[in-house]
């Protein structure tokens, strides 16, 4: 890099270098309502971030700001990235979280935290602590962290129950556990279909749910044909 990553300036002047405005456009109509972003692409935010945080992390952490959607995803990377004891980085990821507001800066983090698969006890017990609450993005971090690394044999019973029991009105909640029950529909068929046949998942959810299900190439056509049977009218 030719730039002092330390300087929130000109961090924010090279995101600006890297725009791309008609991918601005695109991506702020994705993300109704954020209104800040630059328009860099995510190629580009990763390859920061992954030399940030072999660079000096914690020099950069101690300056940066998040006033940009970039800014925010930038910031989330470099803790994922960052070489880092579990528990130093389990306290960045408390502190990053309630910057999460909107589905993009969450689920690129949640797919870059992928210690959560070498260290599933910690990061379990994370996302039970942000279950507890109902902050919107909160809630959709874990929702979206369980179904990018921990939808398996270990805690399948555990995540099925947890997307049952998430009660929000938030689209984007419904969105995250529908999307989590998909996958879990591809990798355990039988578990998650009990789970539907019970149909208490609120109506949105259960149809979600179902709609992505048909709409994955790994389910099978006869399976897709089954699952209508069980949407709620």
């Amino acid at each position: 890099m030719d730039f002092d990553f330390r300087d929130p300036e000109a961090l924010r002047a090279y995101l600006f270098s890297q725009a791309d405005e008609k991918y601005r456009k695109f991506n702020e109509s994705l993300i109704p309502g954020v209104g800040v972003t630059i328009g860099v692409r995510t190629p580009v935010i990763k390859k920061l971030a992954k030399d940030i945080a072999k660079a000096d992390f914690d020099g950069y952490l101690a300056s940066c700001r998040c006033d940009y959607q970039e800014e925010k995803i930038v910031k989330g990377l470099v803790i994922a990235y960052a070489k880092a004891p579990v528990e130093r980085r389990i306290e960045l990821i408390k502190g990053f979280v309630p910057l999460i507001d909107n589905w993009a800066v969450c689920d690129v983090f949640c797919g870059a935290l992928k210690e959560a698969q070498k260290e599933p006890k910690k990061y379990f017990d994370l996302i039970s602590y942000y279950l507890e609450g109902q902050r919107e993005y909160e809630i959709r971090f874990a929702a979206v962290m369980l179904l990018g690394h921990f939808i398996n044999d270990e805690y399948i019973d555990r995540v099925l129950d947890i997307y049952q029991g998430i009660s929000h009105d938030s689209y984007y909640v419904k969105m995250a556990v529908a999307w989590g029950l998909s996958v879990c529909y591809v990798k355990f068929p039988e578990k998650t279909l009990e789970l539907i046949k019970r149909q208490r998942l609120d109506p949105f959810t259960q149809n979600k749910a179902i709609q992505k299900c048909r709409e994955s190439f790994r389910v099978s056509k006869e399976d897709k044909e089954m699952l209508n049977k069980y949407k709620i009218k």
